[in-house]
């Protein structure tokens, strides 16, 4: 069973899924002009403004939930994987990736808030929804998207939660002796209280942490970068040489550099994916494109903020040993020699030792429950969304609370499960899940591409014009886009 699912996994997830991204990414960057650097004042003033509503959260809640689902062990031990098999020059291609992958994250996003739905006092969206309507709704369209769904619940909210937890469980049992049937209670108990409150408190709760967890992990990084700064040119020149093969120790793994750093740096900030667009889709905005320019800063955030924070950890303290994946062996030495078990959180762990030792394992689980707790947040509410569209389209419209329920059952006990049992089989059924949605969202968005362009335009048009952005309005109708009934309501509305 094992060798099947690798077997399918690295099907799914073979070097055309990283050409896919990154052609993605260089599309939209040229279509809209590069407007991930022309925007970024506008990405940070958008963040900050906004409220909720009865039906939405705010644009920065939305912001941090969608961050709060980027931001897990794949900062952590993701990051380390690339270095390892990559060398330092894999850290130039995740800024690469993160770079480029705001551009699909402006496009996907923008798609979720245009398409999205009012059901039952919150609003739904993500890519099923804007699959299915701007396509047209044909048959076609319909299965493309509940397959989206299908795959995503599964994905999502089934195998990816034990991954998750079985990571801070090691990680606990390790850095404090405490078991992990403790731990599996701990997360099951907090991750039940928050989730049974919707989107709401899912949304508070991530807009707490999120900032305070991340700004304390980047704050560390931002220590140990002063304490080694001697070493700083050094390891810039390691970074850049490894990424362009200029550097002889690394130039015989390039292929594994690049490779590594794009996958890395995909599965970090999910730009792309269909991940973001859910929480996205919830948020309270007065034009699509708003939450598009704010998800695109979340993938600046995920990759160049919380992901350089590991990347610098472990370069400028030398606590990582390069290997060829092919061969298995060692290719470079920093300093302290780890095996190929020991890939992952132990790199930053004994980065930060070196500082104060002792206090990596501590420091780094700490991190680590807390980007995990808030990743399990927001895969519960990916999942809801899903789940409530594939009800939705069994039952002609109505959706199910027996379903959430079940749904939440389910999901609290493959946490427990995931915690109390390795998670090997299930990493790579929920990889293979992350990199079907990957294949569907990424070629549903590029199909889609010239209604992104219409958002994008009309926004900045307005922008050009001097209007503020709290009075920027937006009427699909008046653009040629069909189906997005919520904002050809509300633009009805405003025209009464």
């Amino acid at each position: 069973m094992e060798n099947i699912v690798n077997s399918v996994n690295d099907i799914v997830w073979s070097n055309w899924l990283v050409y896919l991204c990154l052609l993605s990414g260089i599309y939209f960057s040229f279509r809209t002009k590069f407007s991930q650097l022309r925007n970024i004042k506008t990405m940070v003033k958008l963040l900050l403004s906004g409220e909720k509503s009865d039906e939405g959260i705010s644009s920065f809640q939305g912001f941090c939930t969608a961050l709060a689902g980027r931001i897990g062990t794949g900062n952590i031990a993701g990051v380390a994987t690339a270095i390892a098999w990559g060398g330092p020059g894999a850290l130039f291609w995740m800024w690469a990736i993160a770079f480029l992958g705001a551009g699909s994250a402006f496009a996907e996003s923008t798609l979720g808030q245009l398409y999205k739905e009012q059901h039952e006092g919150q609003y739904r969206g993500g890519p099923a929804y804007y699959i299915e309507k701007g396509f047209g709704g044909t048959g076609f369209a319909k299965a493309y998207a509940l397959l989206f769904a299908i795959v995503t619940l599964i994905a999502i909210g089934i195998l990816l939660p034990g991954v998750q937890s079985n990571s801070i469980a090691d990680a606990v049992k390790s850095s404090f002796g405490l078991s992990p049937t403790i731990t599996a209670a701990i997360l099951v108990v907090l991750t039940g209280i928050v989730v049974l409150g919707g989107i709401k408190r899912i949304g508070s709760a991530a807009e707490f942490i999120v900032p305070f967890m991340g700004g304390l992990y980047i704050l560390m990084a931002l220590i140990i970068i002063i304490v080694n700064i001697g070493q700083l040119p050094t390891v810039l020149a390691q970074i850049f040489k490894g990424a362009f093969k200029l550097d002889a120790t690394f130039g015989g793994i390039f292929g594994s550099t690049v490779a590594w750093g794009v996958k890395r740096g995909v599965y970090s900030n999910e730009a792309g994916q269909g991940t973001g667009p859910q929480a996205s889709s919830a948020a309270e905005v007065n034009h699509p494109a708003v939450q598009g320019f704010v998800q695109a800063f979340s993938v600046y955030v995920d990759t160049l903020f919380v992901c350089s924070a590991t990347g610098f950890m472990i370069l400028m303290t030398n606590c990582y040993t390069t290997f060829n994946e092919s061969t298995q062996e060692i290719v470079y030495n920093a300093g302290k020699q780890f095996t190929t078990e020991q890939i992952g959180p132990q790199y930053t762990i004994s980065g930060i030792n070196t500082l104060i030792p002792g206090f990596g394992g501590a420091f780094v689980t700490i991190a680590l429950f807390f980007f995990v707790f808030t990743t399990l947040m927001a895969y519960y509410y990916i999942a809801e969304v899903n789940l409530t569209y594939i009800v939705k389209k069994i039952t002609g419209g109505n959706s199910s609370n027996i379903t959430k329920y079940l749904l939440i059952i389910v999901f609290l006990f493959m946490i427990a499960y995931g915690a109390l049992n390795t998670a090997k089989v299930a990493w790579a059924m929920g990889d293979i899940g992350v990199g079907m949605m990957a294949w569907l969202n990424i070629i549903a968005i590029l199909i889609l591409s010239n209604t992104v362009m219409k958002c994008f335009n009309d926004y900045e048009r307005q922008l050009k014009a001097g209007i503020p952005t709290t009075e920027i309005t937006f009427d699909p109708i008046s653009l040629g886009i069909k189906g997005a009934t919520f904002w050809e309501e509300k633009a009805s509305e405003a025209n009464k």
